[in-house]
């Protein structure tokens, strides 16, 4: 085991993974930031601790069945000459719920007026039901991560030290991005943008057409930053005002 730790393969395998791992924790962040925007802050903090923890048991639970999750790869079922596995089926069921819920929420900002929709919920349902889509979407995203983990890993203690390191990051970076969420609501609609595009890809995904993350990625960074840049134009604005 300590041969293992002193090889430079072993850290470097550690490194990639790691990386990669923070970054297809991106979606599992932008999901959480926007579900918590919907319950009071303190709620919101408590959702957020439940949604990153369930994140990191469920990474190291899928990693613990791997023969399992190999299986997962295999086709079920056929459908006019096209094989689909339970990764395919978990993959194309997250991503339709992705764009679901983010059309759901981009209807409920833009209709805000109307009964209220666009108020933060305060009752334990709330906060339930969001510890639930949030559970949902926590399984969807894992089971990605962990099956490419295993693609890119052979030893299980490096995947399960990738994962906790890249959940403490997710875990400390989604408390800021939270509340700038909050604060500003226009990001808010730029995030649920980003929810449906990765919806989207979840979905071609499952049906084995595969949209490269870089793309994908590089879409959410540009957007971010002219967003961030409208935010400290506002900020100026205000400040010139007074």
């Amino acid at each position: 085991m300590i041969g293992l730790w002193t090889s430079p393969e072993t850290w470097a395998a550690l490194l990639t993974l790691t990386a990669l791992e923070i970054v297809l924790g991106i979606d599992n962040v932008i999901f959480l930031s926007v579900m918590v925007s919907r319950i009071p802050r303190a709620q919101a903090r408590r959702a957020r601790q439940i949604g990153l923890a369930l994140a990191l048991v469920f990474r190291i639970l899928l990693l613990s069945l791997l023969v399992w999750l190999i299986g997962l790869t295999r086709d079920v079922i056929t459908i006019a000459n096209i094989g689909f596995s339970w990764r395919d089926i978990i993959l194309i069921g997250g991503g339709l719920f992705l764009i679901a819920k983010a059309t759901h929420e981009i209807h409920g900002e833009v209709e805000a007026g109307d009964e209220g929709t666009g108020k933060v919920a305060s009752n334990a349902g709330a906060f339930a039901w969001v510890i639930v889509q949030i559970i949902i979407i926590d399984l969807v995203f894992s089971l990605d991560s962990i099956i490419t983990a295993i693609g890119m890993a052979k030893d299980l203690q490096i995947m399960i030290a990738a994962v906790v390191i890249a959940c403490f990051i997710m875990y400390v970076s989604s408390g800021p991005i939270a509340a700038f969420v909050v604060e500003h609501p226009t990001t808010k609609m730029l995030a649920l943008a980003f929810l449906v595009l990765i919806g989207v890809a979840l979905v071609a995904d499952g049906f084995r057409f595969h949209i490269p993350r870089g793309y994908i990625y590089f879409a959410i960074a540009f957007s971010a930053l002219v967003e961030l840049f409208n935010v400290l134009a506002k900020s100026n604005r205000n400040k010139a005002g007074k």
